[in-house]
């Protein structure tokens, strides 16, 4: 029998990014019915999908080889009340097939013992007993084990180890995976949620749960009023979805208007050297207040150090902001920012108290399924980095494509991290670029773009130089790309 799933439940059952179906349905080869497609036509246009192709059977891999594993315990499975939550909507629903059945099959024995007794025999008795022979046969049809397609027994085995979130009235989707809370699950999927603390004292993650059920995870002090409770309220940071299916009513930002400004002293969790003149700083918050911000925004970092006088210094947040706690940055060695010197000379350690206060700018991703294109001078990857790990968490776009441009020899130094986003997604190509002309590069970068995209509506996002963003925006501009499908960052 075909299911009907959401285009949602449809990437994940065959392993392909949600923006190639949503391409497919723009172009007409998809056909939607109210918003779903069938499993039958799923079928029909991936006839090579497997169940060893699609990222569940990944997940059961991992699950069977790891059983008595932590990690598989707290982290790739839900807890054990809300699995057998999960599993009890699935009985009850299960259940009421089988009254639907039962109540057929009695209907269908009903006919026959009414054909049997009042037209035992009537003319042309030949046509009575076949009728009667069809009814028979069609109700062991009806009830026989039919075979189940394997698409369908993987939408069952999701609905119990993911559960499905629908947001309204945007319509945005997310999975609930593990033990992880409404909010970890919305913000690794992408959503710009409104939250503050994170650990259920603020109040800010507060959402109308209009169908499902939720299961606390963790304690809170935020106190709902009776109204709100009545309601359906609750704190997405201190639960997650004990149904398989779960309707959330809450507003969400739309840009950086809608993200107000903090003010968080953090402290220095980790300082690595990428190349001589590049380090990767990392700064943890605490874990009472994390930093909100959108892919692709700055903040500016202040540090007291003992015998100097303040420093400060802007960089792009070169993390996803899924990952709140953890904020990355790459600082390049430069003779006019002092707080760069203060790191390269050893001056800031881990363990130093770093203000952050931010976020700013409008460097973001902009709304839409169309191919990205991503261009970066030297440290310039920092905000691209950011914008493509959330490109990759919204899973909307077809494809994605990196140019980056060093200037220098040790420039290319995250390329390991591109590679590995090569390999691992189809839908990802990366070209890496060396000149030490700044203008020079950016025109090559032009000239490779013109070669493989220019035939393709794609938006582009610019971060490096300012030489180098103006010299590559003047050539898309020339090239007939719309200056609304072009995001500058000049560094």
């Amino acid at each position: 029998m075909s299911h009907q799933v959401s285009v949602w439940r449809a990437a994940q059952l065959l392993g392909v990014a949600r923006g190639m179906l949503q391409q497919q349905v723009r172009d007409g080869t998809l056909v939607l019915n109210d918003g779903m497609v069938s499993t039958d036509t799923l079928q029909q246009m991936y006839p090579q999908a497997q169940l060893e192709e699609s990222g569940l059977l990944e997940r059961v891999t991992q699950i069977r080889d790891e059983a008595f594993g932590k990690r598989v315990r707290e982290r790739l499975l839900p807890s054990q009340e809300v699995l057998a939550q999960r599993l009890f909507t699935q009985s009850q629903e299960l259940a009421d097939l089988r009254r639907h059945l039962q109540r057929y099959h009695e209907l269908v024995i009903a006919l026959q013992k009414t054909i049997r007794q009042q037209l035992t025999q009537p003319p042309g008795g030949t046509a009575w007993l076949e009728l009667e022979q069809q009814v028979t046969q069609g109700l062991a049809k009806a009830l026989a084990t039919e075979p189940v397609g394997m698409l369908e027994v993987m939408d069952d085995m999701l609905k119990v180890m993911t559960a499905q979130v629908t947001v309204r009235p945007s319509g945005h989707e997310f999975a609930v995976e593990g033990r992880a809370s409404l909010l970890q699950a919305g913000l690794h999927s992408g959503l710009k949620l409104n939250y503050g603390c994170g650990n259920g004292s603020c109040g800010m993650c507060k959402v109308r749960v209009i169908s499902g059920e939720v299961a606390k995870v963790q304690h809170f002090d935020y106190a709902l009023s009776e109204a709100e409770k009545a309601q359906g309220y609750t704190l997405m940071c201190c639960h997650t979805a004990a149904s398989s299916t779960l309707t959330l009513e809450m507003l969400e930002a739309t840009g950086p208007q809608d993200i107000p400004e903090q003010l968080i002293s953090t402290q220095v969790r980790a300082l690595s050297t990428l190349a001589p003149n590049t380090l990767l700083l990392h700064l943890q918050t605490p874990r009472t207040h994390r930093l909100r911000f959108l892919a692709g925004q700055s903040v500016r970092l202040g540090c007291s150090l003992p015998g100097q006088s303040d420093i400060h210094a802007s960089y792009a947040v070169a993390s996803c902001p899924c990952d709140d706690r953890n904020l990355l940055f790459f600082v390049t060695r430069d003779p006019d920012d002092d707080f760069a010197n203060n790191l390269f000379d050893g001056h800031v350690k881990p363990g130093t108290t770093v203000s952050v206060l931010g976020p700013a700018g409008e460097f973001v991703l902009a709304e839409g399924n169309r191919p990205l294109v991503f261009a970066a001078c030297d440290g310039g990857f920092g905000p691209i980095k950011s914008l493509i790990e959330y490109a990759l968490s919204l899973d909307a776009s077809p494809s994605l494509s990196l140019f980056w441009l060093a200037t220098r020899s040790d420039g290319h130094f995250y390329s390991n991290q591109c590679r590995a986003w090569s390999e691992a997604l189809d839908q990802f190509e990366y070209e890496l670029v060396t000149h030490s002309d700044v203008a020079m590069g950016a025109w090559q970068i032009a000239q490779a773009m013109r070669a493989d995209l220019f035939e393709l509506d794609c938006d582009f996002y610019l971060a490096g130089p300012a030489s180098f963003v103006s010299t590559l925006h003047e050539e898309l501009h020339a090239s007939g790309v719309p200056e609304s499908q072009i995001f500058t960052l000049a560094l």
